[in-house]
């Protein structure tokens, strides 16, 4: 298939460009060991029986995050690689199952600000060059907020090329009589000029339901005549003049709406935008790469599952303000020195500036109900270390799939990846995963139970 070769072949050179560009950044190349142990990143393990070690298990690692912070605390102030990593997750679109590569990157006496710098400067040169769109940001790349990101764009990782924005107008509808409304935060994305049909309206709709998870959206118009009509427009009569005056609509807007709890209302808006941006023309700037950078991630947050506070991203994550931030905050209110870095509504990578302070790191992990003696046990290495005293360091690990996804102008990241997977993580050229010999299984202590 020539165009899936073109992309292998694409892989390839950018590949070599990311290792000749962090060569040139003073950074050295560093492999680090495949077979290590389990340990909590947040997605499940790939586990590896030991042969000489009855009832052990080594992991394949999910990234290298411990070995490379012990390089920093060993004098290696600059270490990358192109690094393996694999996580047993399912498929998605800009997601491979099982294994992916990233460009893993650690830097000593290094700030947020250092670690944005190197990137600004390998990256956009490589996306300018190979990629399917000539034009790409310059540096310094846009920085937003988490709240900011998910109040203005309705996510974590806005696509900048869309002139969309989210406007909250929860006050505006108060007591309007729509049932949906009552209770809930209510957001808006506002279209001027708009000329679709009912049929194209209806549509949006429901796509958006189905990619928010289930959460409804509604819609009205200021017609020709500067009447509402349309959708839920019967229930805001009365509500005119304020929305109006709030989202700035003229003849011929649309208002596309979405209501709920904070966080479905944001999700389900940031869905309309980018519906409508694709949708309709004049909305999205397509032929160019549009980088920005999200900062301030909260530190905690309460678990959808558990109700219990947990690590928000990176429990590694130094969290400003240090241990009086700890100590006194609401852990709610606390933020990390953690970002990521955003490519066209992509998230190619997170990264954080790592906390190297052992007793700030037993205080973050005790107020998830992780004692000392569960932090060493964990993290033995990386703790003994930090004990003799660590330079503060930073770091990042942009996907390697991912990127060349984008270069390539691909919509899934099986077509640039030369043996890929299918969705349910097997190879069904090499049919793996397989079943064994019992030879096998006994070699290394294991007896299915099915």
């Amino acid at each position: 298939n020539p165009a899936v070769k073109e992309n292998i072949i694409l892989r390839c050179n950018v590949v070599s460009a990311i290792r000749a560009g962090m060569t040139a950044e003073g950074f050295l190349e560093i492999t680090t060991p495949i077979l290590t142990s389990s340990s909590p990143e947040g997605a499940r393990d790939y586990l590896v029986p030991a042969r000489n070690h009855p009832g052990k298990f080594y992991a394949l690692p999910q990234a290298p995050q411990q070995f490379k912070q012990l390089l920093m605390t060993a004098g290696f102030d600059r270490y990358f690689q192109i690094a393996p990593c694999f996580r047993d997750e399912d498929a998605r679109a800009d997601r491979s199952p099982g294994e992916f590569y990233q460009l893993d990157m650690e830097m000593a006496f290094a700030t947020q600000d250092d670690v944005f710098a190197v990137i600004e400067k390998v990256f956009p040169p490589i996306f300018t060059k190979y990629g399917k769109y000539s034009t790409a940001s310059t540096a310094p790349f846009r920085r937003i907020s988490y709240n900011e990101a998910m109040e203005k764009y309705g996510s974590d990782k806005p696509d900048l090329r869309i002139d969309l924005t989210v406007e909250d107008i929860t006050e505006e509808v108060t007591g309007c009589g729509f049932g949906p409304f009552e209770g809930a935060v209510v957001k808006a994305v506002v279209v001027h000029d708009f000329t679709q049909t009912r049929k194209q309206i209806d549509k949006l709709c429901a796509d958006a339901e189905v990619a928010s998870g289930g959460n409804k959206a509604f819609w009205f118009r200021l017609d020709g005549n500067g009447e509402l009509v349309g959708g839920i427009s019967k229930f805001l009569g009365e509500k005119k003049e304020a929305l109006v005056a709030k989202l700035g609509l003229k003849p011929n807007s649309f208002v596309a709406v979405s209501a709920g709890k904070k966080s479905a209302a944001q999700k389900t808006a940031g869905v309309l935008r980018k519906l409508l941006g694709a949708s309709v023309p004049g909305h999205m700037d397509q032929e160019r790469y549009e980088f920005c950078w999200i900062v301030d991630f909260p530190m905690y947050e309460i678990g959808e599952e558990s109700g219990q506070l947990e690590f928000c991203h990176n429990p590694f994550s130094m969290p400003q303000g240090g241990m009086q931030a700890l100590e006194e905050k609401d852990p709610l209110e606390i933020y990390a020195y953690q970002y990521d870095l955003v490519c066209n509504g992509v998230e190619l990578s997170s990264g954080a500036v790592r906390n190297h302070v052992p007793e700030i790191m037993v205080k973050a992990f005790s107020l998830v109900g992780l004692g000392e003696e569960d932090v060493k046990a964990k993290f033995p290495a990386m703790y003994n270390a930090f004990t003799y005293g660590a330079p503060p360091h930073a770091g990042i690990a942009p996907g390697v799939d991912r990127m060349v996804m984008l270069l390539a102008g691909e919509d899934s990241i099986r077509e640039i990846i030369p043996f890929p997977m299918n969705k349910n993580a097997q190879d069904l050229m090499m049919g793996a995963p397989s079943q064994v010999e019992q030879k096998q299984l006994e070699d290394v202590h294991i007896q299915i139970k099915l």
